[in-house]
């Protein structure tokens, strides 16, 4: 069976890309920023609108907009990854590789990403809650305000939501429907 991924100009995707062997390697700030300079790179280059994002030690998952004259989401991932990889501390980059060569893959992430197209608006604000609450969800803090790499703080300084969101309550998700 061969997988075949939605193919939709102008569409919004949420996506899940997590790194080989789940390593943990945006507990880094270089890492981080490494990252952040990969997406800011391919942006200008292959245009998208990121609407929802959260960094986790060892994932990410994300909900993007492209243009609409552009389907092509699989490219840009590739480019992000490869800049990412390429720019990574040549020794870190090396340990991983030793532990790869036999599978001809990336150095640093796992080959594949899992992708959901957003089908209206029900569904994006289900996949952007499920975002924020991500790293309270993984018990790395209690509240989503507290974690620093995710698009909540955008959120409240646009006025979407309020700093106390997700404070004194439990939201459940469907891991399995998201690609972790």
């Amino acid at each position: 069976m061969r997988y075949r991924r939605a193919k939709t100009k102008g569409g919004t995707f949420f996506f899940t890309v997590v790194t080989f062997r789940r390593m943990r390697i945006f507990t880094e700030k270089s890492n981080v920023d490494l990252l952040r300079a990969s997406l800011k790179h391919v942006i200008q280059s292959h245009p998208f609108k990121i609407d929802a994002f959260v960094l986790l030690p060892d994932h990410l998952h994300c909900i993007w907009t492209l243009p609409e004259d552009n389907s092509e989401f699989s490219t840009r991932w590739r480019l992000i990854k490869t800049r990412f990889t390429l720019s990574c501390d040549d020794q870190f980059r090396q340990a991983v590789f030793e532990s790869r060569k036999r599978k001809k893959e990336q150095a640093v992430w796992q080959r594949r990403f899992w992708e959901h197209q957003i089908r209206d608006e029900h569904d994006f604000q289900k996949h952007v809650e499920y975002i924020h609450y991500n790293p309270v969800h993984h018990k790395y803090v209690t509240f989503p305000k507290s974690w620093p790499y995710s698009s909540f703080h955008r959120y409240v300084r646009e006025g979407k939501y309020e700093s106390a969101r997700g404070m004194g309550s439990k939201i459940d998700f469907e891991d399995r429907l998201y690609g972790e």
